[in-house]
């Protein structure tokens, strides 16, 4: 029997490369061997107070680029949190037995008070009582988070044990992080730090529907330095973002090339950054086309879209009978 694997998938935008090889490829192969539910997260994108058109045009962009990128509402189930009112109903029943103390605790709270202290708002503080009832909701055991989410999911794990110990039942089972094994792919951005990230600007990412123009523009301006002082000198970090970029697109004979040149002291950046633009458009061009057709398909992602929501509420409609149950809520 599989595993129920549950993963929020946050509507902030377009996808880059750090999402694709990271989330989105993990979820591609776990969909065919787990049962999975994804969802968009668009409750929990509410703490920040998003623009109507904004959040609207935001879970449509990211639901329609997963479809596009090969997820399948057949084989998983991706829908939008939204979608499913039973995620707010188990939400308010979690936040019964929720303390304020061990809330206030919570690293990400603390830091959202020292970074935005004019929306210090009750959303912020339960974020982890939602966070837990979209993994309970469908009994999750199994959920792929990062390092800035593993105390939230032992709060999860919390409130599946306090439920079950204050109600003398085994209603929940506890969810646990876990990865696909291996080391993570880390994708670098083109800013000369660390990884690809849209908190450090247009300049640093590589989106999936980058028109060509652009995306050779962004790779040419791309930081590097002012070339190896000596033969055999090492790579600074900006420059071994570039060849990390090339050794996900470019074949191995161009790689040894520049490799060669680098530690000959002949390399030029320009030629390299030349050779990466145009390995990267041949990546990127299916998949910005796969994306532009998805997105302008308006039936095809409602279509996706509604097949989730009623997988999605398949599976929590028994859940909740059985919470409702075991509380002692019940139709006279």
């Amino acid at each position: 029997m599989s595993e129920i694997v549950v993963s929020g998938i946050r509507p902030t935008g377009k996808l880059h490369l750090g999402n694709y090889f990271g989330a989105v490829q993990n979820f591609l192969k776990l969909q065919e061997t787990q049962t999975c539910y994804f969802f968009i997260a668009d409750y929990h994108s509410l703490t920040t107070h998003p623009t109507p058109v904004d959040l609207s045009s935001s879970v449509y962009r990211v639901l329609a680029e997963n479809l596009a990128l090969g997820l399948d509402p057949e084989k998983c189930t991706l829908y939008i949190q939204s979608d499913l009112p039973e995620t707010a109903e188990l939400y308010l029943f979690l936040n019964m037995n929720a303390y304020k103390g061990e809330l206030e605790r919570a690293a990400s709270f603390k830091e959202k008070v020292r970074s935005h202290p004019d929306n210090v708002n009750a959303g912020l503080l339960t974020y982890p009582v939602l966070m837990a009832a979209d993994i309970l909701i469908h009994k999750g055991t199994k959920v792929p988070v990062g390092k800035d989410q593993e105390q939230h999911l032992e709060m999860a794990r919390t409130f599946a044990n306090r439920f079950n110990r204050l109600y003398n039942c085994e209603v929940f089972h506890e969810p646990f992080a876990f990865s696909l094994g291996g080391s993570l792919v880390k994708i670098p951005g083109l800013t000369g730090g660390g990884k690809m990230s849209k908190s450090a600007g247009e300049a640093d990412s590589i989106y999936l529907d980058e028109p060509a123009d652009e995306l050779k523009k962004k790779i040419m301006r791309a930081v590097s330095d002012s070339g190896p002082t000596e033969p055999g000198s090492s790579k600074s970090p900006p420059v071994q973002n570039l060849f990390d970029l090339m050794n996900l697109v470019c074949g191995k004979d161009v790689i040894q090339h520049f490799e060669k040149s680098h530690t000959e002291g002949t390399i030029r950046y320009g030629d390299l950054k030349k050779q990466l633009a145009e390995d990267m458009e041949i990546f990127i061009a299916p998949l910005r086309q796969k994306i532009t057709d998805t997105l302008s398909n308006n039936d095809y992602v409602a279509k996706a879209a509604k097949i989730g929501a009623e997988k999605a509420h398949e599976s929590a409609k028994k859940t909740m009978r059985e919470v409702r149950d075991t509380i002692g809520i019940r139709k006279f």
